[in-house]
């Protein structure tokens, strides 16, 4: 498909991506890429980076991966440390990493349910949280576009209630909360745009093929106009967000 921003729209930022490797995350850093920022990603298996970096440069894109755990707070340091040294600067934070499954609530142990808020929640704070000192390069008075850019993947699991996915609301939830605090706090205090995108079902992720059940898929894709999500959606609404524009 044919984006509707001009290719160099995002020319000369960089942006690091968590959970970049692959799904909704890897388009989103292709999209930044293919209209010109420099692209590091962040994720936890090595073999995932390596082949999303390759695809990356083979598009022409400047791009590099780094292993971490958004849940290791060394690890954020880390590599928003490498980012910067590789590239110069951080314009663009984007913390699409996060875990899901399937489980009834009364299935679900304390500890999964912790793993998942540690993920979405408190990783996409810990990032936020680190990266501060790289994005705030504005201020008051300064020019509205001096400082950087938060971007929180969020869902729409939350806004009513969703079978199974207790674990996931919770934590979704909190990543929205820390989104409009932290868009009031640092938006004021350092003209740092900070938003959240809540994908729905997208096509061809994980998110679809593992915990939408076939009946409710198969019988959705009947439903007259319907369509579920793509990734490219999503990302050239990250793109707009990213961009002067937004």
């Amino acid at each position: 498909m044919k984006s509707p921003f001009k290719e160099d729209i995002v020319k000369g930022k960089v942006a690091l991506l968590t959970g970049g490797g692959s799904g909704v995350g890897y388009e989103i850093a292709l999209q930044l890429g293919k209209h010109g920022a420099s692209i590091a990603i962040m994720g936890r298996r090595k073999n995932v980076l390596d082949s999303a970096v390759a695809a990356l440069r083979s598009q022409g894109i400047s791009a590099i991966g780094f292993e971490g755990d958004v849940r290791k707070r060394q690890d954020a340091i880390r590599v928003l440390e490498s980012t910067v040294k590789y590239f110069g600067r951080l314009d663009i934070l984007v913390n699409a990493a996060a875990g899901n499954f399937l489980v009834p609530a009364e299935d679900l142990t304390p500890n999964g349910f912790r793993t998942v808020i540690d993920i979405d929640a408190v990783g996409t704070f810990t990032m936020c949280h680190e990266a501060l000192k790289y994005l705030k390069k504005g201020g008051p008075g300064k020019d509205p576009f001096s400082g950087g850019i938060i971007i929180n993947i969020s869902a729409t699991l939350h806004y009513t209630a969703t079978w199974y996915q207790i674990h996931v609301s919770a934590a979704k939830a909190a990543v929205d909360s820390v989104t409009r605090s932290l868009a009031l706090e640092w938006g004021t205090d350092y003209d740092i745009r900070v938003n959240g995108i809540a994908p729905g079902p997208i096509e061809d992720t994980a998110g679809l093929s593992k915990l939408g059940p076939d009946e409710l898929v198969g019988k959705a894709r009947s439903m007259p106009l319907f369509k579920f999500g793509e990734k490219w959606d999503i990302a050239m609404a990250a793109l707009y967000l990213t961009s002067d524009a937004g």
